[in-house]
């Protein structure tokens, strides 16, 4: 049985990229399979858990120790990064305007991981696979400012951008497994009711199993099941684990940007990108040598209105509200 726990990172930022992360693995056993599917108990638990719980804004250090233990080849956070992206960098870099390429891709960053944690870590690792949980893979989809932009103007809210990244990845993981795989996600927008929505799932048949406020469930014959759970990142620890990694990819993206601009003027604060104070002040802070430099705004903040559904009637408005022994066969637009 292969397991895989989908998370979102940046959902709701002013500043930086949308990550979502998905870390698949095979469980040999019955208790493997209920590791994946439960929280992480004694001393793991400090190390594996809600990456809201771990980890802070500029101290990410313990995600990145487990995107290390699981591609133990990277030399540093850019190959690491670059080994785990779902899209090649080429992909990821071909809507940025050359003149700006810097802002996003300028590498340069070092490991902040001791090798204490690390070691620490890649014993959880050997510790879950001698229990029937093998970490398989990880990996990290990328979405930009100016991506989120573009589909907002079109009617695409940010919601369905984060519900249609989910799918990509559970599909890549599917490819990769070679077997039907059961997916965990994070809840997307707390809603019920998904079928409408899904974008590279659409031409799957599928059957809800469940649709409900804390998990609505979803059989893909030839995909395997895919089920949206509330607060998964606190009740499964492979979302846990794909939480803590995107928290590191995000915060490793969102620090370039700071440092494209802080090589301008040292003064700007360290904003997390959020809406609070500090980014407030970052932005009002770079407007002139944004200005100077005709860095499009769009590829900046997130400015464009974010019109889609705020509401669970509003995400199923265009469609049917068939319940649990529905069969759906949607065909992609």
């Amino acid at each position: 049985m292969f397991v895989v726990g989908v998370d979102e990172n940046g959902l709701g930022p002013r500043l930086g990229p949308l990550i979502v992360t998905a870390v698949t693995a095979e469980a040999t056993n019955e208790a493997g399979l209920a590791i994946a599917t439960k929280p992480a108990r004694g001393g793991a638990a400090s190390r594996l858990a809600d990456s809201k719980q771990l980890v802070a804004y500029g101290d990410s250090a313990l995600g990145e120790a487990w995107a290390r233990a699981m591609v133990p080849d990277a030399t540093s956070p850019e190959s690491l990064l670059e080994s785990l992206f779902l899209d090649s960098t080429s992909v990821l870099q071909k809507p940025c305007p050359r003149d700006h390429m810097a802002q996003c891709w300028r590498a340069g960053e070092a490991f902040e991981s001791t090798d204490d944690v690390l070691t620490l870590v890649k014993k959880d690792v050997a510790r879950l696979a001698k229990r029937g949980l093998r970490l398989v893979r990880a990996e990290v989809a990328f979405v930009c400012t100016r991506a989120l932009n573009e589909a907002a103007s079109t009617g695409k809210s940010r919601f369905v951008v984060d519900l249609n990244t989910m799918e990509r990845l559970v599909l890549s993981a599917r490819a990769r497994s070679g077997a039907d795989v059961q997916a965990i996600c994070g809840k997307v927008g707390g809603f019920d009711r998904y079928g409408n929505q899904f974008g590279p799932l659409s031409s799957y048949l599928h059957v809800a199993l469940v649709e409900g406020r804390a998990r609505s469930e979803y059989k893909f014959p030839g995909v395997g099941t895919v089920a949206f759970v509330r607060d998964a990142d606190a009740s499964s620890s492979l979302v846990s684990l794909a939480s803590l990694i995107g928290k590191w990819a995000r915060d490793l993206l969102m620090a370039r940007v700071i440092r494209h601009y802080k090589d301008e003027d040292d003064s700007l604060p360290n904003a997390s990108g959020y809406h609070d104070p500090i980014t407030a002040r970052f932005v009002a802070g770079t407007a002139l040598v944004r200005k100077k430099r005709k860095m499009p705004n769009d590829c900046f903040e997130r400015t464009k209105v974010d019109n889609g559904p705020t509401s669970e009637r509003s995400l199923n408005a265009n469609g049917s509200t068939r319940r649990s022994a529905s069969i759906l066969l949607n065909r992609r637009h």
